[in-house]
């Protein structure tokens, strides 16, 4: 039996309506929309008195429902297909006196102005408008000018529509500018009934008189989960609102069916302002064989872990998800401009969420457990936030880490999920003689003195690779008696600090483009300058090409430099290569490197590639400067240390790298000095390869 039309515009036609009918018979005929998902809506508007006109209303129960749970008994249903409207007669006959069928066209009807207070419309502007001709646009222009012409002033038309973007965007860029105020609904599901992936939607338009002039328009999204609407700017923006719920409802439907191949990652946002709360990663493990109880979990990233490889990458999640033995796992990242209440207040918050998740197969009123690191949600405190006309908005937060060791933290957020610069904490102790008070249950004051930098401990493991390549420099002795080095980019300023304490006899010159971090530096990573620490404010490409120039002008000025180290961050996220910028790693600039470096000095440069082909042409130029070039890849990291010697008689046997490496850390391992005893420099240059 053919109930479908040859084309989109038989949409419109009354013929094929009349042949639709007759072959379908007395079935009722829902598209979408039953009354039990839309009654919430309904009756939220709808008052009893109300004198209701429902357009295209075909054989839907709608208005009989409606009628007969009380909502509302004078409704006046049209429908342009003589069959229907016979059947309807039929149907509804003297159940519901108060209620008529008449056989009428909404683009030309028959009533007086103003005559009723709601127009229902449930599929028909969708039904109407399949394209954007010409035709079919004036055709529902005169269907709404149609519907604004009967409906009284502070009346509503409500639309009940999949919301496919032109259809949306039609309706409320008609209305608004009429002065209307729209709302759009977004219509509660009806489970494994449901005959439609995508959500419905109701737009709920409420009529004004049209003020002259350039009126503010009002436009509001209510979803399902909440009754307190949501007001949006614009309606691009509302479109896009309704866009993403759209996806998600796409998204939740393929989970529910079939195990996903790729992971999958969405981001649920705060009712309120709108910004992400939650930011979740679907993983699902084949290799794990599926029984009762391991079908589906959520797992709680502790509050500031969220960059750590085991949380923060692909293959971390799927290790995470595989060692805790579920079929599926999703991942919660807790985002910083949120306050949660605990786990047991995320739980109560996600539960109903997460299970529009759920793998295919899982078992009816299973409980889902939600995990975490020893059950916690973390601690993560926002010390300092503000934005630089260079780096944009960053902040600087302390979070805790494994066990008792807590970490201060500066993110750029265009970049959130890295860690631009990270240290460690030294825990507060109590003043001597200074009694402590049991009772004294004050919380830390966000705006007290920071807490002490452990300047001995280096954070990044690429931090840890780089002072050890400082083991390459010439010489008979491990520690060079004066040693000069370079360090483009200063962070919070770990790295040069280190080399500044640890090597007593250093002179560290910093170059930095953005003053707000030296700012940042030393006010909130310890950092401070002095004889043997200079910072220079300026471009690293412009302060390298002036000691190349003054080099190359005045002869007599020797190379400056034992180790020129780059660790800087490119600000365009669009190139595959994060750090450093392009212009950096260009061959004219290299070897202007090159020429402030002493012959047996070494050029240490952290590289973040993602591309393959760019980084195999980054370290071609590379190697047509230095003759000398090794590599360092830093293991769960993108990173990648390179050290390049101007000279090819550097060190090329391991065994002796190794060595030199032992006597560099004996060197700097000095009794009254703390070291960090995980930090062993032979280790990092054990994987260290020449290229």
């Amino acid at each position: 039996m053919e109930l479908l039309p040859r084309s989109p515009g038989e949409f419109g036609s009354a013929r094929y309506w009349d042949r639709f009918f007759r072959q379908r018979g007395q079935r009722p005929f829902e598209w979408y929309g039953a009354f039990p998902e839309l009654c919430p809506v309904l009756q939220k508007y709808v008052r009893p008195r109300d004198k209701v006109l429902v357009v295209g209303c075909g054989n839907s129960e709608l208005s009989e429902q409606m009628y007969d749970v009380g909502m509302c008994e004078d409704i006046v249903n049209i429908d342009i297909s003589d069959a229907v409207i016979r059947q309807m007669q039929e149907r509804s006959g003297s159940k519901r006196p108060k209620m008529s069928y008449l056989l009428m066209d909404m683009l030309q009807m028959d009533f007086p102005d103003a005559h009723f207070q709601v127009v229902l419309d449930k599929g028909t502007l969708d039904a109407i408008l399949t394209d954007e001709e010409e035709a079919t646009l004036a055709k529902v222009d005169k269907m709404f000018a149609e519907i604004s012409r009967v409906l009284q002033v502070g009346g509503r038309y409500f639309c009940v529509s999949l919301a496919q973007t032109h259809v949306l965007k039609k309706a409320v860029k008609y209305f608004s500018q009429e002065g209307w105020v729209v709302r759009v609904h977004q219509v509660a599901g009806s489970g494994d009934k449901q005959q439609f992936v995508l959500p419905v939607f109701v737009y709920v338009m409420t009529k004004f008189r049209k003020i002259p002039g350039s009126a503010p328009q009002i436009l509001e999204i209510c979803p399902e989960e909440q009754d307190k609407p949501m007001r949006v700017e614009s309606v691009e923006r509302l479109v896009a609102a309704v866009k993403d719920r759209q996806h998600y409802a796409l998204l939740c439907s393929q989970l529910s069916k079939t195990p996903c191949g790729e992971q999958v990652s969405l981001d649920l946002c705060d009712k309120e302002s709108g910004r992400p709360r939650y930011t979740l990663h679907v993983v699902d493990s084949p290799s794990v064989k599926p029984s009762r109880d391991n079908h589906f979990a959520i797992f709680i990233i502790p509050q500031g872990r969220e960059t750590e490889w085991l949380f923060g990458t692909e293959e971390g999640r799927r290790q995470l998800a595989t060692s805790a033995g579920f079929g599926r796992l999703v991942t919660v990242a807790l985002h910083r401009e949120q306050h949660y209440e605990g786990m047991a207040g995320i739980q109560a918050e996600l539960s109903g969420k997460v299970m529009e998740l759920a793998p295919p197969g899982l078992p009816a009123r299973q409980q889902v457990p939600f995990l975490s690191v020893g059950g916690d949600i973390g601690v993560r405190t926002v010390r300092h936030r503000d934005t630089s006309p260079l780096s944009g908005e960053y902040v600087v937060e302390d979070v805790k880490g494994d066990g008792t060791c807590y970490f201060r933290r500066l993110v750029f957020l265009c970049n959130r999920n890295v860690v631009q610069s990270e240290a460690r904490l030294l825990a507060r102790t109590p003043l001597t003689g200074q009694k402590k008070r049991r009772k004294d249950k004050k919380k830390p004051n966000p705006a007290e003195p920071p807490a002490a930098i452990d300047k001995s401990y280096l954070c990044c493991e690429h931090h840890k690779a780089m002072v050890a390549g400082l083991c390459l420099l010439g010489g008979p002795d491990p520690v060079p008696a004066l040693l000069a080095v370079l360090v483009v980019g200063l962070g919070g300023g770990s790295l040069p600090l280190f080399v500044h304490d640890y090597f007593s006899q250093a002179r560290v010159a910093v170059v930095e483009i953005d003053p707000s971090m030296l700012e940042v530096a030393t006010r909130w990573f310890g950092f401070s300058q002095g004889d043997r620490m200079r910072v220079h404010i300026s471009d690293g490409l412009d302060y390298v090409a002036k000691l190349a120039a003054e080099g190359t002008i005045l002869q007599s000025i020797p190379a400056q430099y034992d180790a020129i180290m780059f660790d800087v961050d490119s600000k365009d996220l669009t190139v595959g290569m994060s750090c450093p910028p392009p212009a950096f790693v260009e061959k004219p600039f290299l070897q202007k490197v090159k020429t402030i470096l002493k012959p047996e000095g070494v050029f240490v440069l952290n590289l973040v590639c993602r591309d393959a082909q760019l980084k195999e042409s980054v370290l071609a130029t590379l190697r047509e400067v230095f003759p000398l070039l090794y590599a360092r890849c830093i293991e769960g990291e993108v990173n990648e240390i390179l050290f390049c010697q101007p000279s090819p008689k550097g060190c090329q046997d391991p065994a002796e790298l190794g060595a030199r490496a032992r006597a560099l850390e004996g060197a700097l391992r000095q009794p009254g000095r703390p070291w960090d005893s995980s930090y062993v420099l032979a280790d990092m240059l054990q994987a260290v390869k020449i290229l």
